[in-house]
């Protein structure tokens, strides 16, 4: 009897160990504190290892866009949250990553638009894009999404940020924080409205959002097909008078090409069908519904193309 219970005892460890060994270890790529990425990134990890799909996900906080499409085609992440400026620059070699050359990068899904901000206070002095010259302005962290986005939105312009302004490269923390103490007279931010950084600095300023000329964001979007035009309406944002006019990126989920059919088809439909869960931590997650989460710029992984065909949706 004894030999038979350290057998069956045996065998009980051995099945647990293919159970623990059967998981799909997942790293997913956020961003930093502040924005929408950090605290999305950790639901879905919740969402992912709580689903019977054999994953063990957790979210990594990173710089962002930039940085998420490195570690995903390096296999240091294997779901990353990116624009989709900076999406279409690391698929296509150009812009931010001609050194890198073409990461093999495909899209899980299509998450939410994500508006550029410029933010000033009402002590700068600043209420026209033209403004900016010769004051100290924030483009974004460095490796970061936002940054890209905000030197297409100037190079567009005719503004070199090296020599028309005192340039500055701080975290969405680290601006805030710059802003708030008068140390720093605007800043670029993009993400989905309304944004936690905007409202933690308008607790304790009259925060002000700057328009986009309609030329500019005319040229914007003609010379780069993946942004388009985009309002922040006046109530968004506390103490807005009236809507604000410029430029809004996708926001996308992001795999390295190749990923197992399967398990991207699970991943897709665990994320999409929770939508609810994520609402919780943005309103944005509205946009998780299969006909605006099918919308791309590169190749969507195989997984969720499979997904999206039951949905009754067509990908080319």
């Amino acid at each position: 009897m004894k030999r038979k219970a350290i057998a069956l005892a045996l065998l009980f460890a051995v099945a647990l160990t293919g159970t623990a060994m059967a998981k799909t270890f997942i790293t997913i790529g956020s961003g930093g504190v502040g924005g929408t990425y950090y605290p999305l990134g950790g639901s879905m990890a919740e969402v992912l290892t709580k689903a019977d799909i054999d994953v063990k996900a957790t979210s990594r906080s990173t710089a962002a866009s930039k940085e998420n499409c490195r570690l995903v085609a390096s296999g240091r992440a294997q779901i990353g949250m990116t624009m989709g400026s900076t999406l279409y620059q690391a698929f296509t070699g150009t812009g931010a990553f001609e050194k890198d050359g073409k990461l093999p990068l495909e899209i899980l899904f299509n998450m939410y638009p994500a508006p550029e901000h410029l933010v000033t206070t009402n002590r700068t002095g600043i209420t026209t894009f033209e403004d900016l010259k010769g004051k100290r302005v924030s483009i974004g962290a460095p490796g970061s999404g936002n940054q890209v986005l905000a030197r297409m939105i100037l190079a567009a312009a005719g503004i070199d940020p090296e020599k028309d302004f005192s340039m500055q490269q701080l975290t969405q923390p680290e601006a805030a924080m710059a802003l708030k103490d008068g140390n720093l007279d605007a800043v670029f931010w993009n993400f989905a409205a309304p944004g936690s950084a905007v409202l933690e600095v308008a607790a304790v300023r009259d925060v002000v959002l700057i328009p986009l000329p309609e030329d500019l964001v005319k040229k914007v979007v003609e010379e780069n097909s993946f942004l388009f035009p985009y309002t922040i309406k006046k109530e968004v944002y506390p103490g807005q008078p009236e809507d604000v006019l410029t430029v809004a990126d996708g926001n996308y989920l992001v795999v390295k090409k190749g990923m197992d059919e399967k398990l991207g088809y699970d991943l897709t439909k665990t994320l999409i069908e929770n939508r609810k869960a994520f609402m919780q931590v943005t309103q944005q997650a509205v946009h998780f519904a299969p006909e605006e989460a099918s919308v791309g710029i590169i190749p969507f992984t195989p997984g969720a193309v499979k997904f999206f065909k039951e949905k009754g949706i067509e990908i080319d």
